[in-house]
């Protein structure tokens, strides 16, 4: 079943929208690695529609992204169709999604996010206002509900299609769940088989292999990665790959890590500034990107205290050099 924003009938691999992770510079490495669809952080539709200029800021983004969705989140109707319009005139993505699924406290307190599903009523009218805002295609990412007791992934999704939204995408946890426990897949292939409109799975996503199973477990549409991602953009190339039932590029060494997050990196500077608070927030990719590897907490502790993307380069290099000394290469 084809995506409303996508041509190809292929399975399309999907960047989640995460806050803090999603930004301009993440993205464009996982475009390069295989990412067919990308997406914004969440941003808060009252953020929108009071011109807060931060949050005005994650909604733009290259011509290089397309296709992109900005994701929008919020449990005032109108604030929601507000800020749907000012996206869809101002930015012009490809589609614009609602999040019924963030866990944050912060994000829930104020009924944001998965708080929205303790009410669907609220959350129709929000479809609905949204749908009504916008000429794009309207989508919708979502939990299997707000806790156990109130687990019915099958019924959300029906609402919300019924609603208007054009594709729907389950993380099957509930709020309560946060992250903990284990992804429930056959939720997913339920929802698919229930719905009309293209279904997509995330959740525990984490190499080309669980790509391969949770697209033969659900029979769904498309795959979006999240937390699977964290210093590991080829994990779209590897899904693709076996997807066509290819042979998965081999993993990447040490040296062809660092060199993906030393470009990762370039971006950041580009786009983010040349700053110490660029340097600051990036550290977190740093230590993603090193994990796993021989040494990995010495590592990882050294790259937590750089001040600049030059001292990170050294980290990188002096790591490689006592490898290679370690191994005896060069004596």
């Amino acid at each position: 079943m084809r995506l409303p924003y996508l041509p190809s009938t292929d399975l399309p691999l999907i960047l989640a929208p995460m806050a803090g992770i999603s930004e301009a510079p993440f993205r464009r490495i996982c475009r390069q690695f295989g990412a067919d669809v990308l997406m914004t952080e969440f941003l808060s539709a009252e953020a929108i529609r009071r011109g807060i200029r931060k949050t005005l800021e994650g909604c733009e983004f290259d011509e290089v992204e397309r296709p992109i969705g900005i994701q929008i989140y919020g449990a005032d109707v109108e604030a929601m169709a507000r800020a749907a319009a000012i996206v869809t005139e101002a930015y012009e993505p490809e589609f614009i999604d609602i999040n019924f699924g963030c866990p944050v406290k912060k994000v829930v307190q104020r009924n944001g996010g998965s708080g929205c599903l303790r009410d669907l009523d609220l959350v129709d009218r929000i479809i609905r206002a949204v749908v009504a805002a916008t000429h794009l295609p309207v989508t919708v990412k979502t939990r299997s509900g707000w806790s156990e007791e109130a687990r019915d992934p099958v019924l959300i999704a029906l609402r919300m299609q019924d609603a208007g939204a054009k594709a729907f995408t389950l993380h099957p946890r509930t709020r309560t769940q946060m992250f903990s426990g284990k992804a429930n897949w056959d939720e997913i292939a339920r929802v698919a088989e229930a719905l009309e409109i293209p279904v997509i799975g995330n959740g525990d996503v984490t190499s080309g292999a669980d790509i391969l199973a949770m697209q033969e477990h659900t029979g769904c549409a498309a795959i979006m990665v999240g937390r699977g991602s964290f210093g590991n953009p080829w994990i779209f190339r590897e899904g693709r790959a076996m997807l066509q039932g290819a042979e998965p590029p081999q993993r990447p060494d040490a040296e062809e890590r660092f060199a993906a997050a030393l470009e990762h990196a370039r971006l950041a500077l580009l786009l983010q500034g040349d700053h110490r608070k660029t340097v600051i927030e990036f550290r977190k990719h740093l230590g993603w990107y090193s994990k796993g590897l021989p040494g990995a907490s010495q590592l990882r502790e050294d790259l937590f205290r750089v001040e600049s993307m030059v001292e990170a380069e050294g980290v990188f290099r002096g790591y490689l050099e006592s490898r290679i000394v370690g191994l005896g290469i060069g004596d």
